[in-house]
């Protein structure tokens, strides 16, 4: 049966790309993994899959190659740079990128890796996080030609419960741009949220369970209220400095487009000065520290 599976190729195996390589090797696929940090992909090829050291040698026996990364500039390296994928990638093959990047940048990196080799690119990124990177439950949004989100449709179900293809190459990026809007002025506004219930002498722990079902429930309320609540930040299951960058790119995207976003953009600033003072490798969670501290 696995013979008949198409080969992958995993560039990236960090907090989301390592249970994501987890559940395609559970389901038989035939792996190969690079990552910058070689260790990384220990427990992989414990479980079976190959490691390669250079992103280029990926392409060798892959039929779909997958991204993981930090941002843009991480990506454009592990495509067009030394021993990057650009030296190996061959017509039939396709670039699926979980990353999340400008969307621009994405559209630019794609027609000159079609360009140079024929390889075309789909871009997926994927919300969820951890949890759902681990159960299979997230939700991907995909920009590139129809047929390509179609030949990856039955490998992505393993890895979330919704695909949506939002258009031409770049659109999944700009969905997860909107994606991570609502994300972070969420998670800020639930920060001030328990912050403000300490101070007022009501129990933080008890305003996620108190507002389930309700018009303000949310994953992220009910997933970072307890953490905020009880300064429970670890382990990291996400970054601060990816929702920065996120909400940066934003701020970018709406000035390119003449639309108004005010506050993604004192979200990022906020974000920004939280980051600032130590807390960019930190959970979101601990933005409730930025509040906390006005304390008289």
């Amino acid at each position: 049966m696995t013979a008949s599976l198409p080969s992958i190729a995993f560039a990236g195996i960090g907090l989301m790309g390592l249970p994501m390589t987890r559940r395609l090797l559970a389901a038989g696929y035939p792996l190969t993994v690079w990552n910058r940090s070689p260790e990384k992909c220990a427990p992989l090829v414990a479980a079976g899959a190959r490691q390669v050291g250079t992103p280029a040698e990926l392409c060798a026996e892959a039929d779909i190659l997958m991204l993981c990364l930090a941002d843009t500039r991480v990506v454009r390296k592990v495509v067009f740079g030394e021993g990057g994928i650009v030296e190996g990638a061959r017509p039939g093959q396709l670039l699926v990128d979980f990353s999340s990047l400008e969307p621009a940048a994405t559209r630019e990196m794609a027609a000159e890796l079609e360009a140079r080799t024929g390889m075309r690119w789909m871009d997926a990124p994927v919300s969820g996080g951890t949890p759902g990177a681990e159960a299979g439950t997230l939700a991907i949004m995909a920009g590139g030609h129809e047929d390509d989100v179609e030949r990856v449709r039955p490998i992505l179900a393993h890895l979330g419960q919704r695909l949506t293809r939002m258009g031409a190459v770049g659109a999944g990026q700009v969905t997860k741009v909107c994606n991570q809007m609502i994300v972070a002025c969420n998670a800020l506004v639930i920060a001030e949220v328990v912050a403000l219930a300490e101070k007022a002498g009501v129990d933080a722990r008890l305003i996620a369970p108190a507002l389930a079902g309700g018009f303000a429930d949310s994953r992220p309320l009910q997933i970072l209220a307890p953490q905020m609540a009880e300064s429970h930040f670890e382990p990291i299951k996400w970054h601060v400095r990816t929702l920065l960058k996120d909400l940066d790119t934003a701020v970018r995207l709406s000035r390119e487009h003449d639309s108004a976003t005010p506050l993604s953009g004192l979200a990022a600033q906020l974000m920004r000065l939280h980051g600032s003072q130590g807390n960019l490798e930190r959970d979101p969670a601990t933005l409730v520290e930025m509040y906390r501290e006005n304390r008289e």
